[in-house]
């Protein structure tokens, strides 16, 4: 960790929760090195890697720690480690801009208290065009965010909306959804880069309509972790 004063007002912390992520984790890492040193903190949450994860958290972060397995769990105990007065939740398998850190500052000067990036498929496949144009638009209509589309918001909203809730899954729409109660989000229309990599492994229309399938039932109340093993999550040990 550096010892750098953090400003709580304009600071910014990127908070990425992993699981076995040592194959890309480096190279994802350094390509936020611009960002730390404009900086941007970067804070690495691993889930209990069986890989090398952690260690490369440690070599390429500002800090690395484990929490109990689960993106909502991880992310919170993420943001605990920091003092940043905004917080960007970021999957390992998607690149910000190259200008994110000031998208993300810019956009809540004006009293905006969080928001998101549009998202693009790492594909040249047509059929990925549809799926982000959907994802976008979908979100855009509907206030309510992804994980894949590096959620931003700014602390004392995180903590008033109570956080990630400890759930397997859906865990972005449930904060979403409390976010959205306070204040609608900032869409930015600039590009996060997301990997096809589940889509490609399982197939397109096969994970999408898993996907619609599993968020309608989480609407229409169903529980979280029967979802979670649905979607493919081994549920943790306790």
């Amino acid at each position: 960790m550096r010892g750098d004063v953090v400003d709580v007002s304009t600071s910014l912390a990127i908070v990425i929760p992993v699981l076995d992520e040592a194959a890309t984790l480096a190279q994802r890492l350094l390509a936020l090195e611009p960002l730390r040193q404009r900086g941007a903190s970067v804070v690495v949450v691993d889930g209990g890697s069986a890989d090398d994860t952690l260690a490369i958290a440690r070599k390429h972060a500002d800090v690395a720690l484990v929490a109990p397995r689960g993106r909502g769990a991880q992310m919170n105990a993420g943001a605990r480690a920091c003092t940043a007065g905004v917080l960007l939740f970021l999957h390992a398998d998607t690149t910000l801009p190259d200008k994110a850190d000031t998208l993300v500052l810019e956009s809540l000067q004006g009293g905006s208290i969080w928001g998101r990036f549009d998202v693009r498929i790492d594909s040249q496949r047509p059929i990925f065009r549809c799926i982000e144009s959907m994802m976008n638009w979908r979100s855009r209509w509907s206030g309510i965010a992804t994980g894949d589309q590096a959620v931003f918001v700014r602390r004392d909203a995180f903590d008033l909306a109570g956080g990630f809730p400890d759930i397997p899954l859906m865990e972005d729409i449930a904060l979403s959804r409390g976010l959205k109660r306070i204040a609608p989000p900032v869409c930015l229309r600039d590009w996060v880069i997301t990997s096809a990599r589940r889509w490609e492994r399982h197939g397109v229309w096969r994970t999408v309509l898993l996907m619609w399938r599993l968020r309608a039932a989480y609407f229409l109340g169903a529980d979280p972790a029967s979802l979670a093993v649905q979607y493919g999550y081994v549920p943790r040990s306790l």
